[in-house]
């Protein structure tokens, strides 16, 4: 089905890369978007995403994929724009924000923008006003469309002008309104396609000082929820984006330079299907990991075994003594008692951390930080 846009650039001589692109054209494009190979890989990413979103529903500990996975969404989609932290240390410094380096803080902000984020959704639709609300929590100051003039996007290697976004608050307001309405509006094209168009033109208006990339794809996962295709934000699709950096950049850009929107529909829908296809095995194997090792603590410390102690331990790799005090399991005392069992039978390692004590679960770790599924078994010699 071919969309007709309501906007025609008819800037003189065409995009330039050193002027700003006031003429980007509105929404929808005036292409065909669902051409064949864009159907067949949009039907395959709508099969991975129902896939992930049923494998979050089985999972009897929720908790466990909403303190990780964001976490590790928060970390990439931070390296993608060189602001370079660790998963260890965002998890490390969870509940202890201002002891954190610089980059730490910025991508700890960005999971509390992603998920206090999905409460606004129940009340508010994405749009413009909810931009500069994300944006504003990932960048700690209160962020608004641009008033200024002078922002430039360029090579980092050469310093070349690659990108002129436009100028203008004006301009910016009426080009984010046809934005916010292509969103909520459009219904003759699948969800994952209004996606991705939506996201190159989010990009292109840059309608932030900074932020506008962390921005963009912290909405991509917002406007899943929103549509229905998941039900957390746990689609972790910027692991995907840093594995495939320069194609990401490319492909943004050729639409600009070339009108090329099937080779970006089609990596966006590749990135969305192969990496819901990627975190739903990740979940299956940190599920497996809960049961085994529930499985493994009833046998060596029945006594003080229940499974809410274990879901604790699940809900992030580093637990600490007032994690287990707040779900009502024990006190301060036993609690601490509870954790140090768990070491000594080789679940967790404890670990000190100025005056705090904090409990590592190694096998969670490398779980979540490496690609690979497979995990060590707990034996009665561990």
């Amino acid at each position: 089905m071919s969309q007709k846009s309501e906007n025609v650039d008819r800037s003189p001589g065409g995009w330039r890369p050193d002027r700003p692109h006031n003429d980007l054209p509105g929404l929808p494009p005036s292409v065909d978007l669902e051409t064949k190979p864009v159907l067949k890989q949009c039907i395959e990413a709508r099969a991975a995403l129902a896939g992930l979103k049923q494998a979050a529903e089985l999972i009897p500990n929720p908790g466990m994929l909403i303190n990780t996975l964001p976490v590790l969404e928060a970390q990439a989609s931070s390296e993608i724009e060189n602001i370079v932290t660790t998963a260890d240390a965002l998890f490390r410094q969870l509940e202890t924000e201002k002891q954190a380096d610089p980059a730490t803080r910025e991508a700890l902000r960005y999971r509390e923008a992603l998920l206090e984020g999905m409460r606004e959704i129940r009340t508010r639709p994405l749009g413009t006003r909810l931009a500069e609300s994300v944006c504003s929590r990932i960048r700690g100051v209160d962020m608004a469309v641009r008033r200024v003039p002078g922002t430039k996007l360029a090579n980092a290697a050469t310093q070349e002008i690659i990108y002129t976004p436009p100028e203008g608050e004006v301009v910016l307001r009426d080009l984010l309104s046809n934005w916010e309405r292509f969103l909520q509006k459009e219904t003759s094209l699948d969800p994952l396609i209004v996606l991705a168009v939506a996201h190159y033109q989010f990009e292109a208006i840059h309608p932030f000082t900074d932020g506008n990339g962390r921005t963009g794809r912290l909405l991509n996962s917002l406007f899943l929820v929103e549509k229905g295709l998941l039900g957390l934000p746990i689609l972790y699709l910027s692991h995907y984006v840093v594995a495939h950096k320069e194609e990401y950049y490319r492909l943004l850009l050729a639409v600009t330079r070339e009108g090329d929107w099937e080779s970006w529909v089609l990596y966006l829908l590749g990135a969305i299907r192969d990496t819901a296809v990627w975190t739903t095995m990740k979940i299956a194997a940190i599920r497996d990991l809960a049961e085994h090792t529930a499985a493994y603590l009833r046998g060596v410390i029945p006594k003080i075994y229940r499974r809410e102690l274990v879901d604790v331990i699940f809900n992030q790799p580093y637990c600490r003594i007032v994690n287990v005090v707040k779900v009502g399991i024990a006190e301060r005392q036993a609690a601490s008692r509870y954790l140090k069992v768990l070491v000594e039978a080789g679940v967790l390692q404890e670990q000190v951390s100025g005056r705090e004590k904090l409990f590592v679960h190694p096998k969670l770790m490398r779980l979540l930080t490496e690609d690979g599924n497979s995990f060590a078994r707990y034996t009665t010699g561990d």
